[in-house]
């Protein structure tokens, strides 16, 4: 693999797990993000550091000067979600600028909507009732939109939600975070109803793999969890890990939007509360086809690592 790897939006949990994988393959990839200070708290020695205003094309193209290929996971919080197709404009005519030759975007699973099938594939429509889902679905469009053989070639990768190793800011992040604090886990609708997340680790191992496969560029991807999980299983799975009673707190969508009155974060939920009552749960047959088979870490062993992270990091405060 070329030494000139670029990760867009290095920060993040999703940056910082493919910098992980990437290191066991690249000699040193390079961390792209607004933030110098962060970037190089995070990767200095271990990746060249080029602060960049992503939002800003200019800027970009200069980050991205000498890459070859790309990897786009830049993450907006919930109110700032209709910035992502802005933002992967600026990327895509900088990426082009710059050379760089082929560029993958990770996605969700916001722009296929309620889900028509027990499993959702590719082939699914995309119908986002939410505005997240749409301003997804438009980001989306532009990558694939941007593709062209043998000059610059993308690829859309749709992830469920992640767990494990530097996913903070999600719904398994804090359910684990309640279970260390002695309450109980909350969860957004149904938690006795399937849902399913996938390890950071793997989800980082799929996408750079990916970079050494140019058949798979021109198209959107799935990759799923090991399978459904609920949310108590999952519950149950962290409090035997983390010793404590597994308690599960359901919110409901009047509970949402009585707390979105006085909470911005809650109100961006409500609009996605579906996913807790009918839930996307990929099918990622496509991919399995294509990399002959996916390696999965099973639950338990998701769930033990990353409350051992999240141990670390408390110990590190």
């Amino acid at each position: 693999m070329p030494s000139n790897t670029a990760i867009l939006g290095a920060a993040g949990a999703i940056g910082r797990a493919v910098m992980d994988e990437l290191e066991k393959r690249s000699p040193q990839p390079l961390a792209l993000g607004r933030d110098r200070e962060k970037l190089e708290s995070l990767f200095s020695g271990r990746a060249e550091i080029r602060p960049a205003d992503l939002a800003q094309e200019d800027s970009a193209a200069q980050a991205l000067q000498g890459a070859e290929q790309a990897i786009y996971c830049v993450g907006l919080p919930y109110p700032q979600f209709n910035r992502h197709p802005v933002l992967m404009r600026a990327a895509l005519n900088a990426a082009r600028r710059a050379g760089v030759k082929r560029m993958i975007v990770v996605s969700s699973v916001y722009s296929y909507g309620h889900p028509r099938a027990a499993r959702v594939s590719e082939e699914h429509p995309r119908q986002p009732e939410s505005r997240k889902g749409r301003f997804r679905k438009e980001q989306e469009d532009l990558a694939i939109g941007a593709h062209q053989p043998g000059e610059f070639e993308t690829l859309v990768l749709h992830l469920p939600d992640f767990y494990g190793p530097y996913a903070v800011n999600s719904l398994a992040h804090m359910m684990l975070e309640s279970l260390l604090a002695g309450k109980p886990a909350r969860w957004l609708g149904d938690p006795d109803a399937p849902h399913e997340f996938v390890f950071m680790p793997d989800a980082a191992r799929v996408i750079v793999e990916l970079l050494d496969r140019p058949e798979c560029f021109g198209r959107r991807w799935n990759f799923a969890g090991p399978g459904a999980i609920s949310g108590r299983q999952f519950a149950e799975l962290a409090a035997k890990e983390i010793g404590c009673a597994p308690r599960v707190l359901a919110t409901g969508r009047w509970m949402l939007r009585l707390g979105g009155l006085f909470n911005p974060l809650l109100r961006e939920l409500v609009e996605l509360q579906y996913l807790g009552e009918t839930p996307v749960l990929l099918d990622d047959s496509a991919l399995a086809a294509a990399f002959s088979r996916l390696q999965k870490t099973p639950y338990e062993e998701g769930v033990r690592r990353m409350a051992k992270w999240m141990r670390h990091q408390q110990q590190a405060q």
